[in-house]
Formats: C-alpha cells, structure tokens, sequence
C-alpha cells in the first residue's frame, strides 16, 4: 500500500511539474498556430513519460548509469522550467498592469520563461561541472591554544561520485585542495552514490589530498542507500582516519584539538548494523578541557552537539539548495542552510554548499565550495 500511495503522489507532483510549464508556454493566452501547440505539448508527453521511466530504470533495482543520467538531468531540468513558469505568471500581471494584451502579452511570458530556462541550465551545468571555488572563512574558537592559532581546516563535502564519470573532475578538486597547505583535510560525507565497487575510480584521486595533521571522514546520508561499512572501510584503506562515532587528537605547537565524528543522522534507522549517531561514544575518553571539532553530516545534528558544548561542528548535506528556490524547502528542515552560524551559548557550525552535486547536474544560485577555515583564538 504504501508503494502504490507513493507511485500516485510521485506521478501527481510530476503531472504538476510538467502541466504548469504546459499552460504558461502553449496555452494560457498565447494562442500560437496549431502545430506549435501540437509539437510542443507532444514534446512535454514525451519528457513526461521519459522522467518517471528513467528514474526507476537509473536509481531502482537496475541501477542503470545512462538512465539514470537521463533521469537526473530531465528531473533538474523540468525543476528549473517549473520554477519560471510560475514567475512567468507574475511577469503576465506586470504586463497586464501596463496594457499590455494577449495574445502578446501570454507570448512574451513563454518565450521570457523558455528563455530564462535554457540560460540557467547552461550556466548551471557549468556551475555543477566545475571545480569549485575556494570559501575562507575565519572562525573564531576562544579555547583554542596558542600553538593551533591560525590552524587551516579545509572541508570537502557532498562529493556524490555517481552515474556521471567525474575522474578528471576528482583529480581536480584534489590539485586544489593540495594547494591550500592544510592542517586538517575534511570529508562531511556523501561520498558516493553506489557501491565502493562501481565509485571506487572516481573516488581514488581522495588518497592522494594532503594534510599536515589529519585526513578525517564521515558517513553521509547517502552512503547508508548503498554500503555504508564498505565507504568507511574503503576511505581507512587509503590512509583517511574514519571517525565512525569516534575521536582523535591532532597536536600542534603544544596544544591539542579533539576531532570528532558521528554517523549521519538517519545511521540508525538505516539496515546498517553497527551504526548510528552517537556523540558520547565519539567523545568518550576525550580530555574535557579541549576544543573540540565536531564533523556531523547533517547541520540538525547541531542539537547534539550544543548539549555537548562542541565548539565547531561541521556540516555539509543542504547543497546550498543546489537549484534555487530549493534552499527554501531545506530550510524546513534544517536549521541553517548553508554559512557560519551560532548555536546555544558556545557552538558555531559551519554548514558548507558542498563540493559536488546531486542527481541533476545543475547548481542555480548555489556554487559549490571547497572551504578552508582557518581557526583563531581572537577575532581575526
């Protein structure tokens, strides 16, 4: 039952996504000859049908790479023509409001939203493809001591190896964080989407990122769709420290760091067994009277992390939104979509856009990061 209810909701919010963009651009007003209706509303039948198929032959039981390809970019790109073709509604109203009347008016709202369209896919799909830029960021940790003073964490997050072949674009992103002479390299999670097996090419360029102190890793959400235990394993066989609900102490000058990580917030309910956030086994043992550096996949686990007065947690999952306006709907579920933020009398947490992408190749008012943070004792 609860399949079927899930394949009716799937199928009503697709219809939604594909008759909006139908009524803004062939009808509503616009009035065009009969075969451009025609052409056109066939041609949105036939993504409607593509979208759904692709989906399911691309992320269920098939796992088929090349549609889901297919699925992904259609799914980002159906996103993006919906999201304006609602605006485009409010374009009518302007122009309505000047004298403006159809079918002129319903006509400059199709070709201004079909246009808008294609620009912000191109230039998202180069945004998604591209190595990110490099985020600095100072924080400002009053218990840090005074040989970790200008202490460089660079954070990696959301790396989402997946259907697409990205191997130059991982060797990439590891030349550009190998240039930024880290302390401390960070991966927050989701790392893949797949089996260590079918992601391990696109993964190998991480063995080779560099760091003075510590190379540190945890779960994400989407690890736990495929191997979790696997990952973890993987990332500890090319010399990362997986800090599966666990901690280690890096030194610097004489004064020490605790750095902590837990499994991503759904560990627990996931079939992975063994796993499951848990901060007092990751701080257990740990020297009190220490800054600690937390990495949690998810900013909600911030909650934990104030009751354990963490001094840093970072964070990755949100994406930033990834396509705008999606940051709107994340943000009903997390508390901070992406940026430094406080958090309780003592936590910070930093929440990164992520190094990749997800599904659709496309990143809309949401760039991508590499981040370095540089961690002071004082206000910088």
């Amino acid at each position: 039952m609860r399949r079927h209810l899930f394949a009716v909701a799937a199928m009503v919010v697709t219809a939604v996504l594909f008759v909006v963009p139908w009524w803004t651009l062939l009808s509503g007003g616009t009035r065009w000859p009969a075969p451009v209706v025609i052409a056109g509303t066939a041609a949105l039948a036939a993504l409607f049908v593509t979208l759904p198929v692709a989906m399911v032959w691309g992320h269920g039981r098939r796992r088929a790479d090349r549609a889901a390809v297919i699925g992904d970019a259609l799914l980002g790109a159906v996103w993006v023509l919906f999201t304006w073709s609602l605006l485009g509604q409010l374009l009518r109203v302007v122009l309505f409001a000047a004298g403006v009347h159809d079918p002129v008016r319903s006509r400059i709202a199709a070709v201004v939203v079909l246009a808008v369209t294609v620009v912000l896919l191109g230039w998202g799909y180069r945004e998604a493809m591209r190595v990110p830029r490099v985020r600095r960021v100072a924080v400002t940790i009053p218990a840090l001591g005074r040989g970790l003073e200008g202490l460089r964490v660079v954070v990696v997050t959301d790396t989402h190896f997946g259907p697409l072949d990205r191997r130059r674009w991982s060797a990439a992103v590891t030349e550009s964080v190998n240039a930024l002479d880290a302390d401390i390299v960070c991966h927050v999670g989701d790392i893949a989407d797949g089996e260590v097996s079918l992601r391990q090419a696109q993964a190998a360029p991480l063995a080779r990122m560099d760091a003075r102190l510590a190379r540190v890793y945890v779960t994400g959400n989407h690890e736990y769709f495929s191997e979790a235990q696997g990952w973890i394993d993987y990332v500890q066989g090319i010399g990362w420290d997986a800090l599966h609900n666990r901690h280690i102490v890096v030194e610097r000058g004489g004064d020490r760091l605790v750095v902590a990580g837990v499994d991503d917030a759904t560990a627990g309910s996931s079939r992975a067994s063994g796993h499951g956030a848990d901060l007092d086994a990751a701080l257990a043992g740990a020297d009190p009277s220490l800054p600690v550096l937390l990495l949690a996949h998810q900013p909600k686990q911030v909650t934990q992390a104030v009751a354990a007065a963490v001094d840093l947690q970072i964070s990755g999952h949100t994406h930033g939104g990834q396509i705008w306006p999606f940051n709107l709907l994340v943000r009903l579920e997390q508390p901070v979509v992406h940026g430094l933020s406080r958090h309780g009398i003592g936590t910070q947490l930093y929440t990164s856009r992520g190094t990749g992408f997800w599904g659709p190749p496309f990143r809309v008012f949401a760039p991508s990061e590499i981040t370095v943070l540089t961690l002071h004792r004082t206000l910088a």
